[in-house]
Order: structure tokens, then C-alpha cells, then sequence
């Protein structure tokens, strides 16, 4: 059975940083890309950040370029989202996602196998 499991969410204050991290379990970690959405009330589910299966690659939005970046363990078999320099804009809860079909990335949510149940990340003003 595949898990992915966030962890790292939590309150901080504008300017503040903050590290995600997907626990995954049940699949071939290396052989899938990993990807970082997020969902404000009210919203849409937004990409946030994608790596490919090798970690040679990754791909932001312009909302997010140069303040977040996404890596992956594959020995811990976890991927991570370091966010620096938050914004109450980016308050949502982020969802982990992992594809096999794309092992290269994606920023369509619709191209990812398996998701995580999310972790909340609130900035305060």
C-alpha cells in the first residue's frame, strides 16, 4: 500500500521559513517524480514545486522562484520543501504527490499517481 506522509506544517511569521517533508512508503521511491500543490479555502489546488525521479531537475511557478526548493533523499525516501522568506499568500495546505507516468516532473496535478493527505502552513501578518 502506498503512503506518502507530510510533516512540517505549522504557524510563522511573514518572513519566516519553514521545511515540508514526504515520507513515502509502499513504491520504488527512485522511479517516481515527486511534486509540492497547495490549497488555499477557497482555491484552486496550485502546483508548488516538482524534481524528477533522478533529483536532476525541478521545476516552480514564478509565484514561488527563489524562495522555495524541493529536493529529495532516496535514501530516506523522502522528499522535502524548504520555504524561505514566507508570505501570507502562501498560506494553504500542501499536498505531496508522486508520479510514475512522469518521472521527469510535472506541474499538472492530474499527472500524479498517489497523493498525501496534506499539512497545514499559516503565515501570520
Amino acid at each position: 500500500q502506498v503512503q506518502l506522509v507530510e510533516s512540517g506544517g505549522g504557524l510563522v511569521q511573514f518572513g519566516g521559513s519553514l521545511r515540508l517533508s514526504c515520507a513515502a512508503s509502499g513504491l520504488t521511491f527512485s522511479s517516481y517524480a515527486m511534486g509540492w500543490f497547495r490549497q488555499a479555502p477557497g482555491k484552486e489546488r496550485e502546483f508548488v514545486a516538482a524534481i524528477s525521479w533522478s533529483g536532476g531537475r525541478a521545476y516552480y511557478p514564478d509565484s514561488v522562484k527563489g524562495r522555495f526548493t524541493i529536493s529529495r533523499d532516496k535514501s530516506k525516501n523522502t522528499a522535502y520543501l524548504q520555504m524561505n522568506n514566507l508570505k501570507p499568500e502562501d498560506t494553504a495546505v500542501y499536498y505531496c504527490a508522486a508520479s510514475s507516468r512522469y518521472p521527469s516532473g510535472s506541474v499538472t496535478s492530474g499527472e500524479y499517481d498517489y497523493w498525501g493527505r496534506g499539512t497545514q502552513v499559516t503565515i501570520s501578518s
